[in-house]
């Protein structure tokens, strides 16, 4: 029987840390592709880069950079890069450097080269270490290879990928959770350059989280892994029905 094919991407670029010890990890699993940013591209959100050319280098066996997103990553691995006879049976991205809980799943480059897959037909798995400054993945590994079998082996529902973030050290177990949402807001820096010109850096102040039973938030911290199914269809399904009588003015 043959092996199945992983596709592996990340945000924080082919030489982060994370994507090592994310092909450490499933590498016993299957045959390892990686299209991965060749720099750094945190917070890329789901974009696709359409206003300039792009480049791919391959930098070794089955891996290759592109001067892209994670979007583009994945775009150009399964329409470019990778043989039709070679198609993926799975897209792995990550580790991220950093959790991707609630809101901020939309900004995250991670995320959204798993979504990306998951769009393309190819089941996209998003991975994330919710650490904030110094990173072990050595407890991670264990982790991504068990979720990664179980998709593997079991499937998952068509458009739909998982958003699994991973707690430091020994996780208390797996726990399948919905989006939170944060209680935050931005802070902006202002600096002036060497010629005298304003720059901002945007960061933001976190206070915590909505807690209403099941979220992504509260399996963090109570020290489990979180699960999260999502997919790209953003309608609000629940407000269809409240709106109809719009739809006479």
């Amino acid at each position: 029987m043959a092996r199945p094919r992983i596709l592996l991407t990340n945000d924080d670029g082919i030489h982060a840390e994370g994507i090592a010890a994310l092909e450490s990890a499933v590498a016993p699993l299957g045959d390892i592709y990686v299209v991965a940013p060749e720099s750094e591209m945190s917070g890329a959100s789901h974009s696709l880069t359409l206003a300039r050319p792009l480049r791919i280098r391959q930098v070794g066996d089955r891996r290759w950079t592109v001067d892209g997103t994670p979007t583009d990553c994945v775009v150009l691995a399964l329409n470019k890069i990778l043989p039709p006879d070679e198609h993926p049976d799975i897209c792995c991205s990550g580790i991220n450097h950093g959790p991707n809980l609630g809101d901020d799943a939309t900004y995250s480059g991670t995320v959204a080269g798993a979504l990306e897959a998951s769009i393309l037909g190819v089941p996209g798995l998003a991975f994330s270490l919710a650490a904030t400054r110094t990173f072990d993945f050595s407890d991670s590994l264990s982790v991504v290879r068990v979720i990664t079998e179980k998709a593997l082996s079991s499937g998952i529902p068509d458009g739909t990928l998982l958003n699994v973030n991973i707690p430091k050290g020994r996780a208390a177990g797996l726990r399948i959770t919905r989006q939170g949402f944060k209680d935050a807001r931005p802070v902006i820096s202002e600096h002036i350059d060497p010629r005298g010109k304003p720059y901002y850096w945007i960061g933001e102040q976190r206070e915590g989280f909505h807690s209403h039973g099941g979220t992504d938030f509260e399996a963090l911290d109570e020290g489990f892994v979180s699960i999260t199914p999502m997919r790209s269809d953003l309608t609000a399904h629940s407000v269809i029905e409240q709106m109809r009588d719009w739809e006479s003015q």
